[in-house]
């Protein structure tokens, strides 16, 4: 029978792909004309606003030397969890991510939905096409080429009809329109976390970002439950990583909510999930949903922290807090 031998949770943030410079570059563009965000009781502010109550302390966050130091930081958590994965020898892995409306839109913006293709279509499009200054090294960027992906198939129609008998309403893809291409979420995973020849995934999707149906944490602590008893439901000896990508606060940075929710991760329970305010899990914080889901796939397992890392990039608090776990 199939077994959960490894779940992975990781931030996916562009960040984990720029040097500092460019946390800057992206700071002085996107959190203040782009980014929506939010204050630390959840309310949407501006720019100015948030830059208004800052604390002055914070300017200490974005010296170049912290920035630096954090990105280092970054990058040795990226190698641990690419060396634990690799070192797990899964035969497929089950990724949770969300999407950017890079694949779905206003048109049609399912809550949870399932690729079954045989293949999932790398396009450097949306967040993966490199748009910052060219100065700036885009060297550890997305590859700007082309490519298709392995997927499992079978096992993904398999848990799309297990799901459906669960009372999941799952809908479903088997390829995209010609110019679409995956979810950074799932673009990630193949890129910085699959060392060698690509492994066969599982692509999971779930709306955490856009309202009216976006997922909530008790539901999607609910799914990645079901997921584990559909996977140890598979007849083949299958060796399973549930990877979840996304988060944790941005794009403004909250380091005590971060932790809270870390310790939830750990020891919580699906009221532990429910309980998370919700009016707290916008904007960048709602792809906490992405953990909540696999934190019910993982129920059972220990959590080992590798890192947290919060990463300002401006006066106003703006930026990306970065985590790494795993759980055995």
């Amino acid at each position: 029978m199939a077994k959960v031998i490894l779940g992975v949770g990781s931030s996916h943030s562009p960040t984990l792909l720029m040097e500092p410079p460019a946390w800057l570059a992206r700071a002085g563009q996107d959190d203040v004309h782009i980014h929506a965000l939010h204050d630390f009781e959840g309310a949407r502010v501006s720019y100015e606003e948030l830059l208004a109550k800052a604390s002055p302390a914070i300017l200490k966050e974005i010296e170049m030397d912290v920035l630096w130091k954090r990105h280092e930081a970054n990058q040795k958590a990226v190698a641990e969890i690419r060396t634990i994965l690799g070192e797990a020898k899964p035969d497929v892995i089950l990724v949770i991510g969300d999407d950017h409306k890079e694949v779905f839109q206003d048109d049609n913006m399912p809550a949870l939905s399932v690729y079954w293709g045989e293949t999932l279509p790398y396009k450097p499009q949306g967040m993966m096409k490199w748009k910052y200054d060219q100065d700036l090294r885009a060297t550890d960027w997305y590859p700007q080429e082309e490519r298709e992906y392995p997927v499992a198939s079978k096992l993904a129609r398999s848990l799309i009809e297990s799901l459906m008998q669960r009372d999941f309403d799952v809908a479903h893809s088997r390829h995209y329109q010609p110019e679409q291409g995956m979810s950074h979420s799932f673009g990630y995973v193949y890129y910085k976390m699959i060392e060698g020849d690509p492994i066969p995934i599982v692509p999971v999707s779930i709306n955490t970002y856009y309202p009216p149906n976006q997922i909530t944490p008790a539901r999607a602590y609910n799914l990645g439950g079901a997921i584990r008893e559909i996977i140890e439901g598979w007849p083949a000896d299958l060796r399973v990583a549930v990877i979840a990508t996304g988060g944790l606060s941005h794009f403004v940075v909250d380091e005590d909510f971060d932790r809270r929710f870390l310790d939830i991760m750990a020891t919580g329970t699906l009221e532990d999930h429910a309980s998370l305010p919700r009016e707290k899990l916008q904007s960048g914080n709602s792809e906490f949903r992405c953990w909540s889901a696999l934190a019910g796939a993982v129920q059972g397992m220990k959590m080992d922290l590798i890192d947290y890392v919060p990463c300002y990039r401006s006066p106003a608090g703006t930026g990306c807090a970065m985590a790494f776990a795993v759980w055995h």
